[in-house]
């Protein structure tokens, strides 16, 4: 009786509502898995992609003072920051521009490895800052910096350190450094890989303008090998105000006319241009040939054989025609010798090696290698044949 009872309460649990519905969730859930997992990745995906977009920390441009990787320069900016530098990161010239009025003491940093800005935006830079320091820069930024900085070079693979061997007090309390890149000349210049040459550390006499040559000397990979770092923060933190200027394609200055064929031309073609239209005259009137009135000559003129046959050598020499020589040289001779043999106008080649060999007393196999068989390929080849050819003839005929 008690086992039937409990056989009956266990059978009403099992088909109460709750435990269906419990059994349908499962199967469903288990059903959706995958999607369901396929859409919690996709939700954290947005969501920390929401989150960086919106925080800006980050930033994998190179010298980027927000970038963590190895090329950026987030250790050198935090570094700064904690000693009292206020740092400022623009990406648009007229965010630089913005940023620099009212700061008589600012010091811009600006790295433009592609060349956005043009030379005049560099001379405006350089004019409202209170000191410009550029890393690495190309031809066009360096000349916004004035005549006096120019490109030297780059500095030895096989050096590692160097030295400052200069007066500039930056320079001298950081020590030795360890980079590789460019090097430059200029009124004060540091880290040279020679004696009295360009260097890694370029300055203007009155220490308003540098120019590293070196992102190795600011990134974070670099920054603490030797004295990158003391450079690099002494360079960078001599004013309150910091401003980390990275151009991109929006500094552009767009033109409305197209340059003209004078605008893209060099400078110094302006005065080259009329020397060299004056030397091309007077080469054309020491060298020109003046042409006299025409000459008639009666019909038909009587030219020497033994011109023609110069003027052919000529033509085969200059034209390096050393088979059609040979060729030539071969008929003329079997010609001579078969009418020297009187074998007639229709003698063939063999008929000649065969009178030829029984006038020298000479093997035919040898006659025929001389006058048929051989070829020469190179000038000295057909002087050398020609002159065997020479004596056989003259061998011929006096016997």
């Amino acid at each position: 009786m008690t086992l039937a009872t409990n056989e009956a309460a266990q059978g009403r649990e099992a088909g109460s509502p709750g435990s269906s519905s419990m059994q349908g969730f499962a199967a469903w859930f288990r059903k959706r898995l995958l999607w369901i997992a396929l859409g919690a990745v996709l939700v954290g995906l947005a969501a920390y992609l929401a989150v960086t977009s919106m925080s800006g920390t980050t930033d994998p441009r190179a010298m980027s003072a927000r970038n963590p990787a190895p090329d950026g320069a987030m250790a050198a900016a935090e570094i700064l920051g904690r000693h009292g530098v206020a740092l400022t990161t623009t990406d648009s010239y007229d965010d630089t521009m913005s940023a620099l009025s009212g700061k008589d003491h600012a010091t811009v940093l600006l790295y433009d490895p592609r060349g956005y800005l043009d030379q005049f935006q560099v001379e405006d830079l350089t004019e409202f800052a209170d000191r410009v320091v550029v890393v690495k820069p190309r031809l066009k930024t360096l000349n916004g910096l004035g005549p006096g900085f120019r490109p030297g070079g780059v500095i030895p693979e096989g050096q590692t350190v160097v030295e400052p061997a200069c007066a500039v007090e930056d320079a001298a309390a950081a020590g030795p450094v360890s980079a590789q890149g460019s090097i430059y000349s200029g009124p004060e210049v540091c880290y040279s890989s020679r004696v009295d040459g360009p260097g890694l550390y370029a300055a203007s006499e009155d220490g308003r303008l540098i120019v590293l040559g070196s992102t190795e000397l600011v990134d974070n990979e670099h920054l603490a090998v030797q004295g990158n770092a003391a450079l690099a923060l002494r360079t960078l933190g001599n004013n309150p105000d910091l401003i980390w200027y990275l151009p991109g394609a929006k500094d552009i200055s767009a033109s409305d006319t197209d340059p003209t064929l004078s605008d893209l031309a060099p400078k110094w073609l302006a005065y080259a241009g009329p020397w060299l239209g004056v030397v091309t005259l007077l080469a054309v009137a020491w060298r020109g040939r003046r042409m006299g009135p025409l000459v008639f000559e009666p019909l038909p003129v009587v030219v020497k054989a033994a011109e023609t046959a110069e003027g052919r050598a000529r033509l085969y020499q200059d034209a390096r025609a050393v088979r059609r020589a040979a060729d030539n040289l071969r008929g003329g001779t079997l010609t001579r010798l078969a009418r020297h043999f009187n074998l007639g106008a229709d003698a063939t080649k063999d008929s000649v090696v065969d009178a030829s060999a029984r006038r020298l007393e000479r093997p035919a196999p040898e006659i025929r290698a001389v006058l048929i068989d051989f070829t020469p390929e190179t000038e000295g080849q057909l002087v050398q044949w020609a002159q065997e050819l020479e004596r056989m003839e003259e061998e011929a005929r006096s016997r």
